[in-house]
């Protein structure tokens, strides 16, 4: 017997199995999505193996990790108070609903569940995106109380991805008033603008705005907005197919940036 086990963790939403000593000590780690074996001693790589046999789901590569690029460094010296990148999609709603759910029994259905149902569905849609070089960020507090939605960085550049319900509601969007079904109309574009240009403020970057409507019944708009996209929550995967913007070590740089919590103390 190697004396050795495999211990399965969760690290920034990716599976990792790791080979411990009895001592609790780490002596390897599998990564299961790059299939590749990574060995921090020298001399037990037959026993990692055997250990690791039954965990396996292909060819991997066996060798020691491989040197952390400046946007890795930058992410594991942050504190975990810090990092940004574990929040929820809606992690500031979750937590004022867990603070305070309001009452049992109400006429009108909270307005906090809904806004929460549309930040869960178009993060979770932004999120699907990360096997093709992009990474979402979600509920990003601001100064003030405000806060981003959604941060999505990858090829095509970045932008700030703002969620609203219209489950089974026409929206009429007139530049830059939207209205849902028969309720007033309000300016929800000046402020996307507004919170996209205190992202690129921060990050040094031009971020662009998105307005993701979850599951309408019908999209009326009367003259094409000014630098905002429109996009249905299914839609939302098109994003994806816009490239040449920023090559791979920025996307990752930017990243490292907007995942650090103090990058949004002043904007």
């Amino acid at each position: 017997m190697s004396g050795l086990r495999v211990v399965p963790t969760w690290r920034h939403g990716q599976e990792r199995l790791y080979v411990c000593l009895t001592d609790g000590r780490n002596i390897a780690w599998y990564d299961r999505e790059a299939g590749r074996v990574n060995l921090l001693s020298e001399g037990r790589e037959d026993d990692v193996l055997e250990v690791l046999g039954p965990f396996l789901t292909g060819p991997v590569t066996i060798g020691p990790p491989p040197v952390p690029t400046p946007a890795e460094l930058a992410r594991l010296t942050l504190h975990p108070d810090d990092d940004l990148a574990p929040n929820r999609p809606g992690e500031a709603l979750l937590i004022a609903l867990d603070r305070d759910p309001g009452p049992a029994h109400r006429l009108r259905p909270d307005p906090r569940r809904r806004a929460l149902t549309a930040e869960q569905t178009v993060g979770e849609a932004l999120d699907r995106l990360d096997g093709a070089g992009w990474h979402a960020l979600h509920s990003i507090p601001l100064p003030g109380g405000d806060r981003l939605h959604h941060l999505l960085i990858g090829p095509g550049g970045l932008f700030c991805v703002h969620s609203l319900y219209a489950r089974k509601q026409k929206v009429l969007v007139a530049d830059p008033m939207v209205a849902l079904g028969r309720r007033d109309p309000q300016p929800l574009l000046r402020r996307l603008r507004a919170d996209a240009d205190r992202a690129s403020y921060a990050l040094t970057a031009e971020v662009r705005p998105v307005l993701a409507l979850t599951d309408p019944a019908d999209v009326t708009v009367r003259t094409p907005p000014r630098e905002v996209r429109i996009l249905r929550d299914r839609d939302l995967s098109t994003l994806s197919r816009l490239g040449g913007v920023l090559k791979p070590a920025d996307v990752e740089a930017l990243h490292a940036m907007a995942r650090d919590r103090n990058t949004w103390g002043r904007v």
